[in-house]
């Protein structure tokens, strides 16, 4: 079986067995990423090995350095982990686009799930700027096209990742970027802007600034954009990081995903 269901435009959910999908399959999966931006695979029973070969059909898998890797043989597969001991907040609690900090950010995030609490809890919110750049009006648009955002790894984000680089015995130095904030995927807009790692806008207007990272933020992250993932056992989720924001939402209890970033 293969069947695509929309979400309301903000997602998408794919049933079928990634482990037996055809050229034909692979390219409908495609299409749907860059249409919606997110989608999902429920009960994918996906070794290491084939997660790492799926993953490789839509580019280069990245090395991630602030989480662990699962094993030498699968240093691009990180784990992403949350015990019901945990204090503080979740990894990625707050919405953002993976490493926009970086030159070349990731592409596209997935995230498979080993181990989660019961569904409706541990969700992941994503929201689409497809969507949130379509509701922008023409006064905003022009003003954002012409700016860049200035990322920091450093920014109100990086709470959430201090426990986790102290697993690895140190943390890194602060990298910093500068990105559109406006971009074309395929003929289509959408916002690229981190809220999660985001330190300026690259201009002089101070009192303007402050107003518009208001305005961008709130619109950004408005529910009627907004989707939220229950995950499952065995579920798998990519999207792109151009065309959303995600963040982690608040839970106690434990929870196992393998994450891989690909360029």
């Amino acid at each position: 079986m293969f069947k695509i269901i929309s979400k309301k435009n903000r997602a998408a959910e794919i049933i079928c067995n990634l482990n037996k999908i055809d050229n034909k399959q692979l390219k409908q999966i495609k299409s749907t990423l860059d249409k919606y931006g997110m989608i999902y695979f429920p009960k994918q029973k996906l070794t290491s090995k084939n997660y790492l070969n799926f993953a490789k059909k839509f580019g280069k898998p990245a090395n991630y350095p602030r989480l662990k890797g699962l094993n030498k043989k699968y240093p691009q597969i990180t784990v992403v982990q949350r015990k019901s001991t945990d204090k503080g907040p979740s990894f990625g609690e707050q919405f953002h686009t993976d490493s926009s900090y970086t030159k070349k950010p990731p592409r596209y995030t997935m995230l498979l799930s080993k181990l989660v609490p019961k569904k409706g809890v541990a969700n992941t919110d994503f929201s689409s700027q497809y969507l949130a750049y379509e509701k922008l009006s023409k006064n905003y648009k022009n003003k954002l096209k012409k700016l860049k955002g200035i990322y920091s790894s450093h920014g109100p984000i990086s709470i959430t990742t201090v426990e986790r680089e102290k697993e690895k015995g140190k943390i890194s130095k602060e990298l910093i970027s500068r990105h559109k904030i406006i971009r074309t995927i395929k003929n289509k807009k959408t916002i690229y802007c981190s809220p999660g790692h985001f330190l300026k806008f690259n201009t002089h207007m101070t009192k303007q600034k402050k107003e518009l990272k208001k305005f961008l933020f709130n619109h950004q992250t408005k529910k009627t954009f907004q989707y939220s993932l229950e995950w499952e056992k065995d579920q798998l989720a990519i999207w792109d990081n151009r065309a959303m924001l995600h963040q982690a939402t608040p839970f106690k209890g434990n929870r196992l995903l393998h994450r891989i970033t690909i360029l």
